[in-house]
């Protein structure tokens, strides 16, 4: 359920941003705390399947908005 959230925040934000909001774009403070926490718990070893597989999804929307702040900062510079 909390992927879901995610995914949703994400898709809202690129929705109506424009490129220069993309490139300035920051997790809210909850979701960077749990993204924080899910890093710190498998770096100790003590993450469950669940949480690495909600890590797992957060990773891939760091590498969607990495892309997209590239496409945005390209845009911006037309």
């Amino acid at each position: 359920m909390t992927n879901i959230k995610v995914y949703d925040e994400v898709a809202e934000f690129l929705a109506q941003a424009a490129p220069e909001q993309i490139m300035a774009y920051r997790p809210s403070a909850s979701t960077q705390a749990r993204y924080d926490a899910l890093v710190w718990k498998k770096k100790e070893g003590k993450i469950n399947p669940e949480e690495a597989s909600e890590l797992e999804h957060y990773n891939m929307i760091e590498h969607i908005f990495r892309l997209a702040k590239i496409r945005a900062s390209m845009e911006a510079g037309k």
